[in-house]
Order: C-alpha cells, then structure tokens, then sequence
C-alpha cells in the first residue's frame, strides 16, 4: 500500500525531526566506542554513515518539496 502524500509528509517530519538526532548519536557513539581513527578515516565514516541513514527512506523523502499533484490550485 502506497502512502498517501500528506502521510509521507507527515513520515518525512518525524524522520528529521526525531530520527535523525537518534541517528547522529548513536552515529557517534559508535565511532567514539573505538579508538579515534585519523581524520580522514573517521571523515570518511561520518559521511558514508551520512549517507547510510537516508537510503531506506528514500521513498518518503521522493517528492516531499513538491506541490500536491492531486490537489488543485485555482491560484494558476
């Protein structure tokens, strides 16, 4: 079953809002469980973990800054 726009809106929010600090601390938590690793290869970690998080979310995230394509705006 698809999620309807106003879902994925709602889904995107909670995501950022409350998913992504969850994410970062546990990101870092994680890193600083071991040894500091070199600049460039914590650097590397932060931004492939950077990454990481969004892939499975990439689904809410599709068209979330776009207007509603089954709503209609009299304003045009």
């Amino acid at each position: 079953m698809a999620l309807s726009y106003q879902a994925r809106k709602r889904w995107a929010l909670a995501i950022l809002l409350i998913g992504l600090p969850v994410y970062l601390v546990a990101a870092v938590s994680l890193v600083d469980w071991f040894d500091r690793p070199p600049f460039g290869v914590e650097l590397a970690v932060y931004i492939g973990l950077g990454f990481l998080w969004a892939l499975p979310f990439r689904f809410i995230f599709k068209g979330i800054g776009q207007p509603d394509s089954k709503t209609k705006d009299n304003n045009r």
